[in-house]
Formats: C-alpha cells, sequence, structure tokens
C-alpha cells in the first residue's frame, strides 16, 4: 500500500469535483478523503496500490468535464490505515 497526499489547484471547488473523485476513488479501490481548502485548492489523501494509484491520479487530471487541473502536488507519507473513501467538509 501506498499513501499520498494530493493538493489539487485549477477549477477544483463548486463543480462537482468531490463528488467525481469520490465516484473515482471507489472505482479505483482507493480509500482516503478529500476535502476543499481554503485558498480554492483541493486536498486528497489516497491510500491504495500503485497502480490503482497511477489511474486514479490520471482521473483526476482528466476531470469531471467541468473541473480544469492546473498542477498537482504530490507527497508520500507513511502508511495510514484508511478503510474508505469520504468527502470531508
Amino acid at each position: 500500500m501506498i499513501s499520498t497526499k494530493l493538493i489539487v489547484y485549477g477549477r477544483v471547488q463548486g463543480v462537482g469535483f468531490r463528488f467525481y473523485i469520490k465516484t473515482q476513488a471507489n472505482k479505483y479501490n482507493i480509500n482516503g478523503y478529500i476535502k476543499n481548502l481554503i485558498d480554492g485548492s483541493v486536498e486528497i489523501v489516497a491510500q491504495g496500490q500503485e497502480s490503482d494509484l497511477n489511474s486514479f491520479k490520471a482521473s483526476i487530471i482528466r476531470g469531471n468535464g467541468f473541473s480544469r487541473v492546473e498542477n498537482i502536488e504530490e507527497e508520500r507519507f507513511s502508511e495510514k490505515n484508511f478503510s474508505l473513501f469520504s468527502v470531508k467538509y
């Protein structure tokens, strides 16, 4: 299992991005969470197998048709145990 934190910049708030990411996380067996940040970006903490994470990250870049990802910062960290993927408010 790999754990990573992604900060996603662009048009990612107010466009259904969190719901889209939650569905993609379920599709690729990713656990963790997504939440909006006050600067207009979103934070995604994701845990899964490397191949699943790569597919998940590709879906983040692709977006939901309303979002526009301009940049992603990624930082790997020590494993935590997440049992599901959630949207934090």
